[in-house]
């Protein structure tokens, strides 16, 4: 079952503790906003760790299993950083379509891979696309997830543009939203040391989704 009232730095291992900054904020006293970035880990990932470990910001990464068994240094170095991690699904395919067999096995499959290269069950994940249903939600309930999904989308995967990428983030910052991205697109990563110094100067906290729920997300239901 989810570990209740854990903090965002510390969605990782039993024992490991979120930094005391992180720990600190509360999103229900505070105006806090999650980054999430998807389909990695990919070879922009590492630049991306040290633009957030530079900023000192929190992220949350819905990790493909079939990379993470590619780069699992990185899915480990992710987790010590202190960012937060969900699954993606092992293959990255549409769940929707799919018989109940094969959503479980490809779900579990990305467990697998998560827990094999960080030690981690995790305890959120999001369906490829967004492709979801009450079949899918289902399922996420007897493997233990909640299902987060996003209140904005930046489509950086076709702007493929810094100053562009910067804009849409912006644009869609709002207090305890959640903002999807790729750290598989090169141009994001560019864009977030700006992004970031940014977000900061209109007074967000940039947290982890755990956090941003106090740590209280339900397997089966899907967020926001």
């Amino acid at each position: 079952m989810l570990i209740h009232g854990l903090l965002a730095g510390s969605l990782a291992l039993s024992g490991t503790p979120a930094t005391t900054a992180q720990a600190k904020i509360d999103c229900a006293e505070v105006k806090c906003l999650a980054l999430t970035f998807d389909d990695g880990p990919g070879k922009s990932t590492a630049k991306l760790l040290r633009v957030l470990k530079k900023e000192r910001a929190k992220a949350t990464f819905f990790l493909t299993g079939k990379y993470v068994d590619q780069r699992p240094a990185l899915a480990k170095r992710t987790l010590a950083e202190g960012h937060a991690i969900g699954n993606h699904t092992y293959s990255h395919f549409s769940l929707t379509p799919r018989l109940d067999d094969e959503i479980f096995d490809d779900i579990k499959a990305g467990q697998q891979a998560i827990k094999k290269a960080t030690g981690l069950t995790a305890t959120m994940f999001r369906p490829p696309f967004g492709h979801t249903d009450e079949r899918v939600l289902r399922i996420a309930d007897e493997l233990d997830l909640a299902e987060v999904k996003w209140t904005g989308t930046t489509h950086d995967w076709a702007l493929k543009d810094k100053k562009k990428i910067k804009a849409k983030v912006l644009s869609l910052a709002k207090r305890d939203g959640i903002i999807l991205m790729h750290d598989t697109v090169p141009q994001t990563v560019q864009a977030m040391p700006e992004v970031i110094r940014e977000l900061k100067k209109r007074g967000y906290h940039l947290v982890t989704v755990p956090q941003l729920y106090s740590g209280k997300l339900r397997s089966g239901v899907s967020y926001p």
